[in-house]
């Protein structure tokens, strides 16, 4: 499903314009983004959380050439599903 598909669905099931909710879709996208760009944990509740994690460096192989490739630490997002959505996926 990409975000078009997901507008179009919800339209369906409350009967919103499509315009209308395209907005909301955007905004509620936006405002995810900056609080992770702010580093801020975003919990959603019976959903999931959305957090910011740390990765330390690291020294990887490149496979093509065997050279020693060095990773530098970086802040990853990351996704925790709800037990509820863990549930419901697996049903």
């Amino acid at each position: 499903m990409n975000k078009a598909d997901l507008v179009k669905r919800m339209g369906a099931n409350t009967g919103l314009l499509r315009k209308d909710i395209e907005i909301i879709v955007n905004e509620l996208f936006k405002e995810i983004k900056k609080a992770l760009s702010d580093n801020e944990r975003i919990e959603l509740r019976n959903f999931g959380v959305f957090v910011n994690k740390q990765r330390k460096a690291k020294l990887a192989r490149n496979p093509r050439t065997g050279e020693p490739v060095n990773i530098p630490a970086r802040l990853v997002t990351v996704f925790k599903p709800s037990k509820e959505l863990k549930d419901m996926v697996t049903q």
